[in-house]
């Protein structure tokens, strides 16, 4: 299993539960339990969005809350939505928390994710040496 970047939803999967959602969101932005939904979604996903995570160097997934615990039990006490790093051997580590996705846009939370990923990049052993090569 390749490292993951799940970006869970603070909604239940289905046809019905997303057309419910849908009207939620449109009539009432204020009391929408999940801003992950609400930044990255209109009627479908947005195309800044859907490129943005098309260019990660790393695989993504977007389960929604129901799947999520069912995959991942010890986690229901974990608020929602928010974004967890699956390593190889399936463990899961915080990377975005509920409280960071309340509090950003759809830029913000691009910038997020490309900030947070660059930090997990090794750093170059005995540095990186520039110019001609001529000392």
């Amino acid at each position: 299993m390749p490292e993951t970047l799940l970006f869970v939803y603070n909604a239940n999967a289905g046809l019905l539960n997303g057309m419910l959602d849908l009207v939620h969101k449109t009539l009432s932005p204020r009391t929408y339990p999940c801003s992950l939904c609400a930044l990255t979604y209109g009627v479908s996903m947005r195309p800044e969005w859907k490129s943005f995570i098309e260019s990660l160097p790393i695989e993504a997934r977007f389960p929604h809350r129901d799947e999520f615990w069912a995959a991942f039990p010890a986690q229901r006490q974990q608020p929602l939505p928010a974004v967890f790093r699956q390593l190889p051997g399936g463990e899961l580590q915080p990377f975005i928390t509920a409280a960071e996705l309340n509090h950003t846009n759809l830029p913000g939370l691009m910038q997020l994710v490309s900030s947070r990923l660059s930090a997990l990049q090794p750093e170059p052993v005995g540095g990186e040496l520039s110019g001609s090569g001529n000392f």
